[in-house]
């Protein structure tokens, strides 16, 4: 990845080896984490107790919710060996959850993301970060849009 600003295009890249999953089942984080961590390819010697439980452990300190029903678990540190390993997962929640965001809207999608270094995260976040400030994006969201509708866009706002 660029030493400088995360392109948009590594931003898709993530989210297609982390996958798009709609309908993901659960009534709190930890519920939802334990649920998708089973269904998620993950890299050799990575098991989904330890995704669940790193991701878990994060959102007990502080809610990760970011408003506009969207949040992004994360671990508190970085939990992937390399920079191959790297992915974004979308999860769309089957039923809206609380996950005390500041606008107080419940959380139907989640970004989990999953990196090497905290240099990387950082830039991840702040290329998510503004793609949430478009509308446009928010609604294809609320739309539980697919992998190919979410870089199109991705690719548009890049613009």
């Amino acid at each position: 990845m660029p030493a400088n600003l995360m392109e948009n295009g590594d931003i898709i890249s993530l989210i297609h080896k982390g996958g798009i999953y709609i309908d993901v089942e659960g009534s709190t984080p930890q519920e939802i984490f334990e649920e998708i961590s089973k269904k998620i390819d993950l890299p050799e010697g990575m098991t989904a107790e330890q995704i669940s439980s790193a991701l878990t452990s994060r959102e007990q300190v502080l809610s990760t919710a970011v408003g506009n029903g969207i949040a992004l678990p994360h671990a508190r540190s970085p939990i992937m060996k390399t920079e191959d390993d790297q992915r974004i997962i979308i999860a769309y929640l089957k039923n809206p959850i609380n996950m005390n965001a500041p606008d107080e809207r419940d959380v139907y999608v989640m970004f989990i993301l999953l990196t090497s270094n905290p240099q990387i995260h950082l830039k991840v976040l702040t290329s998510l970060a503004g793609l949430f400030r478009s509308l446009r994006f928010r609604k294809a969201l609320e739309a539980k849009a697919g992998e190919l509708e979410l870089a199109s866009l991705i690719r548009e706002l890049d613009k």
